[in-house]
């Protein structure tokens, strides 16, 4: 039987709005001053909530990115997708028309889908009696609205749909769009996630888990009180490598493997064994030794439970060589964005090793025994590189996990 050789993928555009900023330059400098985008929530009333903070995207104004017809069709969740999707194929230099099209996907990630459009019609029908509802609820609600506005604006006709896994939902869009890639059923992925979860009702949904922080997340850190809720969206431009090598586009680095699993114990608690099987899977899939892996961009969310088992399982897969690791989470300066964490973590992951610059763990107050590991706390530390892994760990035990290694070392590399 003749193998044949697996397509090396690569970025080549990157397109993000976070609570950190509306663009890659300003949530990236965000990233590395250590400067958080978590403060006091103003798109909802939280007098009637235990918590009060959040990670909001300020400023942002839909009306100067879409015309009023097109607005009424989009919730929140589905604008951020857009205007990110727009900055990744601009970054990128591509477009699509005729087979180019055929062979282009879109693979999105997101947990809540329209929630603030489900809160309004649930508002009028239960707290104001109305007997009707925006006409164009369903269409805002639905999850899977981002992967199609983008297809249909951008006039994408590939594989189109929403990945729908709670917090790894990012994760594993980009790990399906690169193993679709790879497989040769497409030739370039919009992949990633977003998330807009700031609705009076599901703030009061997640406050009912007491799981959410009464100031700020302090991943990994000694006191720590849990999450701190987050929005955006951030959609990486996928790409086979000689294909981008022959047309000069800039590459942000190579996505070289993909791991999941699942816990199969509990749908909160979090486990060891899940995610250390998915980091195994991942470094499998890109053929890495553990002992290559320079940088791990942590799921990290700053819950007591959560921390301590990201840190087991790190151990168990990496042995002696945790040690030497640096390991942060950036969800303590963007929060936790649900079903776009992921995406929003590949991009930190991405220009880390673009830039030489490990974004911090910032909040750090105290080191915790359960917690032992160099977690880059407080101030971002310059460093070179090659290999690193971007972990998500969802509510269901679902875990996914993506090995990325520089552009530098993916330009000098032969095709396998």
């Amino acid at each position: 039987m003749i193998k044949i050789p697996q397509r090396r993928i690569v970025v080549t555009g990157i397109g993000i709005i976070s609570p950190l900023g509306h663009n890659l330059a300003e949530h990236w400098s965000a990233l590395k001053e250590g400067r958080s985008g978590i403060a006091r929530i103003t798109t909802v009333e939280t007098a009637a909530l235990r918590f009060h903070h959040g990670a909001e995207v300020h400023g942002f104004q839909p009306e100067k990115h879409f015309p009023d017809g097109q607005i009424d069709f989009l919730d929140r969740f589905a604008q951020f997708a857009l205007v990110a999707a727009r900055q990744a194929v601009a970054d990128s230099g591509l477009s699509f028309s005729g087979q180019a099209a055929e062979r282009t996907a879109v693979i999105t990630g997101c947990s809540g889908g329209g929630q603030s459009t489900e809160d309004a019609v649930f508002v009028a029908l239960y707290a104001k009696n109305a007997n009707r509802v925006h006409p164009l609820s369903i269409p805002r609600v639905m999850a899977s609205a981002a992967a199609s506005h983008i297809s249909m604006e951008l006039g994408i006709l590939g594989p189109t749909y929403n990945v729908s896994t709670a917090c790894s939902s990012a994760n594993h869009a980009i790990g399906q769009a690169f193993w679709l890639l790879r497989n040769n059923q497409a030739d370039v992925a919009l992949a990633g996630g977003t998330e807009a979860p700031f609705s009076f009702g599901m703030l009061k949904a997640w406050e009912a888990l007491r799981v959410v922080s009464p100031d700020t997340c302090r991943p990994f850190s000694k006191g720590r009180q849990g999450i701190v809720l987050g929005e955006g969206a951030a959609i990486l431009v996928l790409e086979e490598k000689e294909r981008a090598v022959q047309r000069g586009a800039r590459i942000y680095g190579e996505v070289t493997g993909f791991g999941m699993s699942s816990d199969a114990r509990h749908l909160t608690a979090p486990g060891i064994e899940g995610p250390a099987r998915a980091m195994k899977a991942a470094l499998q899939d890109a053929g890495f030794h553990p002992e290559q892996i320079d940088y791990i961009n942590a799921h990290g969310t700053g819950t007591a439970g959560n921390d301590p088992a990201e840190t087991m399982a790190i151990r168990q897969v990496f042995g002696p060589h945790a040690e030497k690791l640096a390991i942060s989470s950036t969800k303590s300066m963007h929060g936790h964005a649900l079903g776009a964490a992921g995406a929003l973590e590949a991009v930190a992951t991405l220009m880390a090793m673009n830039e030489g610059i490990i974004p911090p763990t910032m909040n750090f107050l105290e080191s915790d025994p359960e917690c032992d590991l160099d977690v880059v706390p407080n101030q971002a530390r310059k460093a070179s590189l090659e290999y690193t892994l971007s972990n998500s760990f969802a509510f269901g035990g679902l875990n996914a996990v993506i090995a990325f290694q520089s552009g530098d070392k993916a330009r000098s590399c032969m095709p396998w």
